[in-house]
């Protein structure tokens, strides 16, 4: 082994126990911020426009994951190039570690939830635990080259224990990080559990909606079909937080203001104090490619949006409701989409009977039946502002997406995915088009057109699914889905990408019959 790859492997296992080393204190010390969580905040909060898509498109609900394995990556690398530094510069080495912190600490202020003063000790204590791992892993005793053998055997050398010492130091040493860094992200995700209290704060509802017939859900007898109601561990999850905020009902609060006759503030007891209802709704990310996955049903449970707003008193100037995250994340809608009497906006409490998790924005979260989430469905929300649509821009709008975003209508295919046997093979899936309804689903197999059964809506805002019993015949086929939604427009067979204001296109599949 060369002294500069020594050099690099002990950078790396620097970097790795500093690393660690945070993850562990962000998971021990309340409001410790994570180095790796802020720094990837920061690229996600800079992204050029476009990159979601990208980022989406590649790994899906996963992005989060792929963009932290990245920066540890680079972070690792950043370390063997600081070991390599510590050769001969171990002053120079110390400070890169030292900047790193820095830059690190400088991103974790950005999240309002964390403690400017614990975060800084947080950091400090892992980039001095980093620059000693690498003091002692490449200070000058460790460099000895291996002593040689005297007499006959002098052309040989000593088996280098050295160098095998230092392969199980700096091995330990990442491991440890490694281990380090997986228990802290471990406790904060253990922090992020629903209060067993939770639910016993909110009451039940004053509005409830009746049970789902046999004739609403067909996949209980379709195999591989999606279920009318997505349960909340397979709901998909895309926002901007590497860490779900962590929220105590205790400290939170609703506030209301800008363009209202009187601001207001609401507590969580005030909140929940108000009238119940629930209403089933599906929800769905602009990022959906065709056939995607990146959209939901569930039933939510909450207080209606508008009783809320009355108690501020919208002004007549205000044409857009801004909803803001406790991370400072923004959406903004028009006024008038949120006022429209033929839908009932909400501030959701509950998911499915249960209390938000924290995932999906517990403790309160805005549900807006019809428009994309990006535009509307701010979680851990924490302020309504009534403002102008020229006045202020939602967070992924500078980034290229459009300011107005009603669900396209769309559909999918579910099943079948792979080659299938001769015979009656049923071809199914979803369609929706919230808040307009599904009135029909035609299903093309080679060309020809095909009227498809559909499951008994539950509401217009949410996604039906159908069916169409295929006589299946040898052979290469090629499948096809297209909906009409309930005013009458048909899905266009024109292709385009999910930006700016989601994907268009039908979902196409070619399937093998045997």
């Amino acid at each position: 082994m060369t002294t500069r790859s020594r050099a690099a492997m002990g950078g790396i296992a620097a970097a790795a126990a500093a690393l660690g080393t945070s993850e562990l204190l962000a998971g021990l010390l309340s409001g410790a911020g994570s180095l790796v969580a802020g720094i990837g905040q920061l690229v996600i909060d800079f992204q050029p426009p476009g990159a979601k898509d990208v980022m989406v498109g590649l790994f899906g609900t996963n992005d989060k994951l792929a963009l932290e394995v990245f920066i540890v990556i680079v972070a690792l690398g950043i370390g063997a190039g600081l070991g390599i530094l510590a050769r001969t510069e171990m002053g120079l080495a110390s400070i890169g570690f030292a900047l790193f912190g820095v830059i690190g600490f400088l991103a974790t202020l950005r999240d309002p939830l964390s403690s400017p003063a614990i975060t800084a000790i947080s950091a400090a204590i892992s980039v001095a635990v980093g620059i000693w791992v690498l003091g002692w892993l490449l200070g000058p005793k460790r460099g000895k080259t291996p002593a040689r053998v005297a007499g006959p055997t002098s052309d040989r050398t000593m088996p280098d224990w050295s160098r095998r010492s230092f392969l199980l130091r700096a091995g330990g040493v990442t491991v440890a990080g490694v281990v380090a860094g997986l228990g802290g992200r471990a406790l904060l995700v253990r922090q992020q559990a629903i209060p067993d209290q939770a639910d016993a704060q909110i009451p039940p509802a004053s509005v409830t909606v009746p049970g789902i017939g046999p004739d609403q859900d067909l996949a209980t007898t379709v195999t591989g079909l999606t279920p009318i109601v997505m349960p909340n561990d397979r709901f998909y999850r895309i926002d901007t937080s590497l860490l779900v905020p962590m929220v105590d009902t205790a400290d939170w609060s609703l506030r209301i203001h800008g363009l209202v006759d009187r601001e207001t503030t609401l507590s969580w007891s005030e909140l929940v104090g108000l009238p119940m209802f629930e209403q089933y709704v599906t929800i769905a990310c602009v990022s959906n490619e065709v056939g995607g996955d990146l959209v939901g049903n569930a039933k939510w449970t909450g207080v209606r949006l508008r009783e809320v707003l009355a108690m501020a008193g919208v002004q007549a100037s205000a044409t857009q409701l801004v909803g803001r995250s406790v991370d400072g994340w923004t959406a903004g809608m028009p006024t008038a989409w949120v006022m429209d009497p033929e839908r009932e906006p909400m501030i959701a409490v509950r998911m499915n009977d249960q209390p938000l998790p924290s995932a999906h924005g517990f403790p309160a979260r805005l549900i807006i039946p019809g428009l994309y989430g990006y535009v509307s469905a701010t979680k851990w929300l924490a302020e309504l502002e009534l403002t102008t649509l020229e006045a202020f821009d939602g967070y992924w709008v500078p980034l290229g997406w459009s300011k107005e975003a009603p669900i396209l209508t769309q559909s999918r295919i579910d099943t079948p995915r792979g080659p299938v046997g001769a015979g009656t093979v049923p071809i199914a899936g979803i369609a929706w088009a919230p808040d307009r309804g599904i009135s029909r689903v035609e299903v093309g197999v080679d060309g020809t057109w095909y009227d498809a059964r559909l499951s008994r809506p539950i509401s217009d805002t949410t996604w039906v699914q159908w069916v169409l019993d295929w006589a299946a015949t040898p052979g290469s086929h090629t499948i096809q889905v297209r909906a009409t939604d309930g005013d009458g427009q048909t899905q266009t067979d024109l292709q385009s990408p999910p930006a700016p204001d989601g994907a268009r296109g039908w979902h196409t599949r070619s399937i093998r019959v045997g």
